[in-house]
């Protein structure tokens, strides 16, 4: 029963991480979080179990994994920089622990797996043929899962929209539309002109992942779900929730400047992720969440303009500089 409700989470530190590691301890679970650096981390009351360790190095990964019952693996490379060096390595560590110890592995999917042939409505069964580099290598990575699952390693993967978010600073709202730290004067819009895309925020992806894990042994030994989060029909909706949110309602979008990403592209390794990605914001991309509701009965579901204004104010475009803690979520 102990392990049951143990937990080790790898990127305790990002936005995804840190929410499913809060909502854990609030559940009662024992939160074991591994970091390089964890004196510098640990804050009294978090209710962590801080590690010294890097996910990079399978002992360390095979240590903190003992006598866990689920590892959350929701550690990226930082900046984007070297995926095709770290990301691989990193899944098959978690892999490993999850076998020597029987844990479960839970997965924060991204869209990257999916190519325009999959486009626009894409379900869990979509084919996964990607045209990017960073795509290929999350396909890559998903079938290192499902081959571990037939072998005894169960995964519970959950795939959602851009994230936003008070925690999400490696986020398109946070490094493309506002500035953090700074009032809202102005927004960027990276859609193309009537083109709808996907967001998801923090809070409810965390609590989706959670009821799901707390179905046990009722999701499969390879389980895969889409989340619908916020669904913007035609690129403007997101842009007028910040504007509201900001009390600045008559606020307009301008375009996001592609052409200063396509010139920085060839020497800053974030502008040369951002522009591969473009291709998510000219053509509409939504997933279904009918497999979710078939399995929760609903999804978590926080207002817009509620997850709006929290992302802001933890942002400090608002005033704040603290994000707001977990609140109650309705489904639908």
């Amino acid at each position: 029963m102990e392990q049951d409700k143990t937990a080790l989470v790898l990127g305790a530190t990002g936005g995804i991480g840190g929410e499913v590691a809060r909502r854990l301890v609030a559940r009662g679970w024992r939160v074991k979080a591994l970091h390089r650096a964890p004196e510098r981390l640990a804050v009294a009351g978090d209710g962590f179990e801080w590690l010294r360790g890097d996910a990079m190095e399978r002992d360390a990964v095979v240590g903190a994994a003992r006598g866990v019952g689920l590892i959350v693996h929701a550690v990226n490379p930082p900046g984007y920089r070297n995926w095709g060096a770290l990301v691989l390595p990193m899944i098959d560590n978690t892999i490993a622990a999850a076998r020597a110890g029987g844990a479960r592995v839970l997965l924060p999917g991204t869209v990257y797996n999916y190519g325009p042939d999959a486009f626009p409505d894409v379900r869990e069964d979509s084919p996964q043929r990607p045209l990017t580099r960073k795509g290929a290598i999350r396909v890559e990575l998903e079938k290192r899962l499902r081959a571990a699952a037939d072998d005894g390693v169960r995964t519970l993967i959950v795939r959602a929209g851009d994230f936003f978010g008070a925690g999400a600073g490696n986020s398109w709202l946070a490094q493309g539309l506002v500035k953090p730290g700074r009032p809202v004067t102005s927004i960027s819009n990276p859609c193309a002109p009537g083109v709808g895309h996907q967001w998801a925020y923090l809070p409810d992806v965390a609590e989706t992942m959670l009821r799901l894990i707390e179905q046990g042994d009722a999701l499969p030994a390879f389980a895969t779900y889409h989340m619908e989060g916020h669904w913007d029909a035609d690129g403007t909706r997101m842009v007028a929730a910040i504007a509201r949110a900001a009390g600045r309602p008559e606020l307009k979008a301008k375009a996001f400047p592609w052409w200063l990403v396509n010139l920085a592209s060839p020497f800053v390794p974030v502008m040369r992720e951002l522009r591969e990605m473009r291709y998510l914001w000219r053509q509409p991309v939504r997933m279904s969440n009918a497999r979710l509701r078939a399995a929760l009965g609903g999804e978590p579901h926080t207002p817009l303009d509620t997850a709006m204004r929290a992302t802001l104010e933890g942002m400090g475009c608002l005033g704040g500089e603290v994000a707001p803690a977990p609140r109650q979520v309705s489904a639908r």
